[in-house]
């Protein structure tokens, strides 16, 4: 096997979903983090329209927006489907995480599909993950809370067709977890021969 195709092989198979309540609350520094942005904006784009955005928020920054958050999901739940357990989820997801990532596709060319702008945000979070997983940083990539709902989109001001595809959680964690497929891979590709 090449090498760069070991390490890559070796990098995408290691790489897990981490939740923040397993994260140790150590600091990341943020040129750590500035370094993943550099990848994702290598992700691939239609027609370079580079619908990638992020808002970063660290250190107490990261609890301040937990809080709005967890207020957020509080205020337009409606009382049938609140969750006390889902709410004070959403405030802890912060204490211990060292930064939170919230990854927006905005839009800026109306010809491209919708599916095509959020398949480049995907790929650009894809290349966060990895470039994490490459500098042993925990991720979470979660699109629960209030991450899909109105009320996230206007408090980022965000355009009605701007979409956020999740908030990322980064930290430091000593835990590993055993990664594992369902379906085998062969029961998902068909070759035609």
């Amino acid at each position: 096997m090449n090498n760069d195709f070991s390490i890559l092989f070796r990098i995408i198979k290691n790489r897990r979903s981490i939740k923040p309540a397993m994260f140790n609350g150590s600091k990341i520094p943020d040129t750590q983090v500035e370094q993943l942005f550099e990848l994702a904006d290598w992700a691939p784009t239609h027609t370079f329209s580079e619908p990638w955005r992020f808002v970063v928020y660290s250190d107490e920054k990261v609890n301040d927006f937990s809080q709005q958050h967890a207020l957020l999901y509080k205020q337009f739940t409606p009382m049938e489907k609140f969750m006390e357990g889902k709410f004070k989820s959403i405030i802890t997801n912060g204490e211990k995480s060292s930064h939170l990532i919230v990854c927006i596709m905005k839009r800026s060319n109306e010809k491209i599909p919708v599916m095509e702008e959020m398949a480049a945000v995907s790929c650009a979070i894809q290349n966060i993950l990895l470039g994490a997983e490459a500098l042993n940083i925990a991720t979470l990539w979660s699109t629960g809370g209030m991450v899909l709902h109105t009320a996230m989109k206007n408090y980022f001001q965000l355009n009605e067709q701007d979409h956020i595809l999740g908030l990322l959680f980064l930290g430091k964690t000593a835990e590993y977890i055993n990664g594992q497929r369902r379906i085998p891979l062969q029961d998902k590709v068909v070759w035609h021969r």
